[in-house]
């Protein structure tokens, strides 16, 4: 008897079947069943060894608060972003990441969920893009991390965690923070994640004209009116 597991099967519980197989079929996708009647339909897509089962059922079978974010490795970075574009896809480019040497980009799913794809495939310094605005918003987030490494005051470890809850065993480099109060220390790629999907969230700022020193020396002012 043979242990362990056999074949991996990811499925994508969708709102319109045939909307997200157009979408998967531009990364390189192909149907190869479907099936279904009623509020039930289900379609299956392979890729070379890698396969997708996209699932629309009414009611969901299961239901998530925040929508997913699929990573995606392709041959052809280029290709593959003309190809979005040509079909009327919006897409980002993110830069360079070490996982991701030749290249990385965003795009979103018909159902909202979005998907990174990167190309493992280095690229030459010299063939790389221009720096995007998400490049410009990682340089901000390090130029932060760096400011706080000088002063000191951070946490040990990062408070943002996995999906799970699971911790997370990077440094705390960077403090975010909203506009209820919260903040909450993270590491630079949880804290890139969290300014991505916590619409009201913004690196947080402890350098000495921040809005306390800037009301403290607003009052400390004479008043112009009570001297005239």
């Amino acid at each position: 008897m043979r242990n362990g597991v056999q074949a991996q099967v990811p499925v994508l519980y969708v709102a319109d079947a045939d909307a997200a197989r157009g979408f998967y079929e531009v990364f390189g996708y192909t149907v190869q069943r479907t099936g279904g009647d009623g509020d039930s339909h289900w379609c299956y897509l392979q890729c070379g060894d890698l396969s997708l089962l996209l699932a629309a059922v009414t009611p969901r079978l299961v239901t998530v608060e925040l929508p997913l974010l699929i990573y995606l490795y392709v041959d052809d970075l280029t290709a593959t972003t003309d190809r979005l574009t040509a079909a009327g896809y919006a897409v980002e480019r993110v830069g360079y990441p070490a996982h991701a040497p030749g290249g990385e980009c965003r795009t979103t799913d018909p159902d909202g969920n979005t998907v990174l794809y990167g190309q493992r495939r280095a690229v030459p310094a010299q063939a790389r893009d221009a720096r995007t605005g998400a490049e410009a918003r990682f340089s901000l987030i390090r130029e932060a991390a760096e400011a706080v490494g000088r002063r000191g005051g951070a946490p040990a470890r990062c408070q943002i965690g996995g999906p799970r809850g699971e911790p997370c065993p990077e440094p705390a480099e960077v403090k975010l923070a909203d506009s209820w109060g919260d903040t909450v220390w993270g590491c630079l790629a949880h804290a890139d994640e969290t300014l991505l999907n916590a619409r009201g969230a913004f690196l947080a700022s402890e350098d000495a004209m921040g809005l306390a020193a800037f009301l403290g020396m607003r009052h400390a002012q004479p008043d112009a009116t009570a001297q005239s």
